[in-house]
């Protein structure tokens, strides 16, 4: 069983759907006892990151990702959700993260090497760039388009931690990995085949959605 972490700023809607497109149980939680035993947990997240982490603190969410993060249960994050895995953010403020991954969140400076300006949100398909092929929550997956949208992404001297990347004028993480944490800056659930193949790997291949990790 998969825990969709619902405290208010996640799209809920899309990621519930692609999850019953791959038939994988899930069930909604506003609050950490609601979905206390499910084996993994997705985090969802649209929206500022300073106004998600007092959410995540008003609905008793943030002690509890910790906790199930040091126990090594699957979380994998979502745009936003990915953001806030991260040490701390500069978005309207500087503002702490949950700090279970190491690197900063930024914005796109807007203006590239050469002094041209660029369009920022980052908004639309980017090819991944794969830079761990063996791992295995990019089974199946290739260099293949994913849809993004987001005016900030995660800066960060782990190269380890990079599963592939994203040119839109400067290197950004598209999916990241470490131990049992896993996030997208992109929405796997608009993202086609390759965005259905990550949420399947990662619930399938990860968490058995019957219960029991692989």
């Amino acid at each position: 069983m998969i825990g969709i972490i619902d405290y208010g700023m996640g799209n809920l809607f899309s990621v519930s759907k692609a999850l019953e497109r791959l038939q994988v149980p899930y069930q909604f939680g506003e609050h950490p006892e609601e979905i206390e035993h499910c084996d993994g947990y997705i985090l969802p997240g649209v929206g500022a990151f300073p106004d998600a982490i007092k959410a995540l603190e008003a609905h008793g969410f943030i002690p509890f990702i910790k906790e199930k993060a040091k126990a090594g249960v699957p979380i994998y994050g979502i745009c936003l959700g990915m953001q806030l895995l991260f040490e701390e953010s500069e978005e309207n403020g500087e503002t702490k993260g949950l700090g279970l991954l190491p690197g900063r969140i930024v914005k796109f400076p807007g203006i590239d090497e050469e002094g041209h300006k660029y369009k920022v949100p980052h908004m639309g398909w980017n090819r991944l760039n794969i830079r761990q092929p063996g791992h295995p929550l990019l089974t199946g997956i290739g260099e293949e388009y994913v849809y993004f949208v987001h005016s900030y992404y995660v800066f960060t001297k782990d190269t380890s931690i990079l599963l592939s990347t994203a040119d839109y004028h400067v290197e950004v993480p598209g999916i990241v990995g470490k131990d049992s944490l896993f996030a997208s800056q992109f929405h796997p659930e608009k993202s086609s085949h390759a965005g259905m193949k990550l949420l399947e790997n990662f619930c399938k291949r990860i968490v058995q959605p019957q219960g029991g990790r692989v």
